[in-house]
């Protein structure tokens, strides 16, 4: 019998999306497989992709299909005439019941689902995607002036 250690998956950042946070409040997170081409796992070996301006939409109306938009992965260098488009489509990988709850939440208005990160989880590509609602400009200050305030307070405290 294995234990539990021999299972757990080594995971490598590939991309994270850094604005989303600053730009959005969060509100849930959710982790999916991705569909991807032979020349794009290597271009994100060497770690060629961009999250900036990517977000996720389900196309159909009829279907429970979550597709990524928008996310660039560069062509591969030493790839050949079968390299892949920079910004297509990608297929996202989750269950039914987690499909029927994004559909519902995206629903709402001003409610998007955004890739937080782009990651290795073993040999799997992995996404983290952010249930999110947009940040008023105020939102933003206030953020801001929280984070300032906290590193004064830790500077104080820590001579």
């Amino acid at each position: 019998m294995r234990s539990s250690a021999q299972f757990e998956r080594t995971e490598k950042l590939i991309a994270q999306n850094r604005r989303a946070r600053h730009d959005y409040e969060i509100v849930n997170v959710y982790e999916a497989g991705i569909v991807l081409q032979g020349t794009e796992v290597k271009s994100l070996r060497a770690g060629k992709a961009n999250l900036q301006d990517s977000y996720a939409a389900f196309p159909n109306k009829d279907s429970n299909e979550l597709y990524l938009l928008n996310l660039h992965i560069s062509p591969y260098d030493f790839g050949n005439r079968e390299n892949h488009d920079a910004k297509r489509e990608r297929k996202l990988l989750l269950t039914e019941r987690e499909l029927k709850k994004l559909r519902t939440a995206v629903a709402e208005k001003g409610i998007t689902l955004i890739p937080l990160s782009l990651y290795f989880s073993g040999a799997f590509v992995k996404v983290e995607l952010g249930l999110a609602k947009a940040k008023r400009k105020y939102d933003k200050r206030e953020a801001v002036k929280e984070r300032e305030t906290d590193r004064d307070l830790k500077r104080q405290y820590k001579i």
